[in-house]
């Protein structure tokens, strides 16, 4: 098959976008498929939110009954130091999904969820590009090596929407090629599936799922832009799974699956500025996550990991606990 171009490529999705956004406004989906949900939990994320995090994991584990986890290991946190490697914190995350059976993905790379989504130690910053991705190659064959026989481990997740441009700190180094060595370095240590993510609405999804075994998307409803203010993407649930197809039948036919692994289930705050609990339950309210696990139900895809997990507990703490008290009936 001739190769189609990048430009070729993104007129053609251009195409089945507005095509499916039309089908939609005619024939209206309705039908609704099982899902199982998980959360990707981010210790950073919990003690900027003034939380002690290892308590929340905990509730998040014996309250809510999570028992699918997206779980990190940041590089500012693994290897502070250059050449010293703490993995204090990863240990006591998978140690306690182990003890419940709990099922995690373990998210390695320079890439990683949460903000600055470029986890880079001060040392490393200044490093030319070349050295930053040999240093982070290292970074990434410890974590491999470490927790390759973690029973609670059953996939990898290599980098976070790698390829999507515009959000966090200077990603420079990860260009296709490091991708490529950053994968075959994944496979030659460990067996387990390899996921990559993308960009839900964004994204053109190729590269990330040709490189992997299983495709996460992200969904994410209502945005900030700051020249538009808030605005709902206006796509139907079943835009993914037609978009997923389309990928995997032309482009990646030995990817397995594609599962959600970023649903929003938190606001997205304007310009990220920090606003009073009060005035967060306004801009998202329990109704929105309501609706957007809804949603998910409606892609077709079978499993889901929510994104804010942290924030419902923060929510809670500052008198909005009803986030909680619907996210209980999730995960029976």
């Amino acid at each position: 098959m001739k190769k189609l171009s990048r430009k070729t490529v993104i007129i053609l999705f251009g195409i089945a976008a507005v095509l499916v956004v039309f089908v939609s406004l005619i024939f209206p989906q309705s039908a609704t498929y099982p899902v199982k949900y998980g959360v990707t939990f981010s210790p950073k994320y919990a003690r900027y939110l003034k939380l002690d995090w290892q308590e929340v994991y905990t509730q998040i584990l014996d309250n809510l009954q999570v028992r699918n986890l997206r779980l990190l290991s940041y590089w500012d946190i693994v290897e502070s130091e250059r050449g010293q490697y703490d993995f204090t914190q990863t240990d006591y995350l998978l140690a306690e999904a182990g003890k419940r059976s709990a099922k995690v993905i373990l998210v390695v790379g320079v890439r990683q969820p949460r903000w600055p989504e470029c986890h880079i130690p001060a040392w490393a910053k200044g490093l030319p590009v070349e050295q930053r991705q040999k240093t982070a190659l290292k970074l990434v064959e410890k974590v491999i090596e470490r927790y390759k026989d973690e029973g609670a481990v059953w996939a990898w997740q290599v980098e976070n929407e790698p390829l999507l441009k515009g959000f966090g700190e200077d990603c420079n180094l990860l260009d296709k090629q490091f991708l490529k060595r950053e994968v075959e370095l994944v496979r030659s240590i460990s067996n387990k599936p390899v996921i990559m993510t993308d960009s839900g609405e964004l994204g053109l999804w190729v590269t990330s799922m040709q490189m992997s075994d299983i495709f996460g998307t992200t969904v994410y409803r209502q945005v900030y832009d700051k020249w538009l203010g808030y605005v709902t993407y206006p796509v139907p649930p079943f835009f993914y799974g037609i978009k997923s197809n389309l990928v995997r039948y032309f482009f990646a036919k030995n990817n397995q699956k594609t599962v959600i692994a970023e649903l929003q289930a938190e606001p997205w705050l304007a310009d990220g500025n920090f606003i009073s609990a009060k005035e967060q339950a306004k801009v998202f309210t329990t109704q929105d996550l309501k609706n957007y696990t809804t949603f998910a139900q409606k892609t077709g895809f079978d499993k889901a990991y929510l994104w804010g997990v942290e924030w419902w507990y923060f929510m809670a703490a500052n008198g909005h606990p009803e986030y909680l008290e619907f996210a209980r009936g999730l995960f029976k």
